[in-house]
């Protein structure tokens, strides 16, 4: 398998791997997202995922999908979290 070479594809692989990580650790992130700590309490899990991106995309298209993908689907679409940061 080839790598990913068009921005739409790099787009939808980096929100789902952020979304995996977002289902698979909803404890995290509610407590990230309270206390302003969210990208410290899943650095391990954001790096990897970050790896994965890497691997499966083409380096013309490394930025800025994945980094956007963390705020439009990690942070946006905690919202609904109490938080002061909001």
């Amino acid at each position: 398998m080839g790598l990913i070479d068009t921005p739409e594809g790099a787009r939808r692989l980096a929100r789902a791997i952020v979304s995996d990580i977002r289902i698979y650790n909803e404890t995290k992130v509610a407590e990230g997202i309270e206390k302003d700590t969210i990208l410290n309490l899943l650095a391990a899990e954001l790096e990897e995922g970050r790896a994965l991106f890497v691997s499966r995309v083409h380096p013309s298209l490394h930025a800025p999908w994945y980094d956007r993908a963390i705020v439009d689907v990690l942070v946006y679409q905690s919202r609904s979290i109490r938080s002061w940061i909001w």
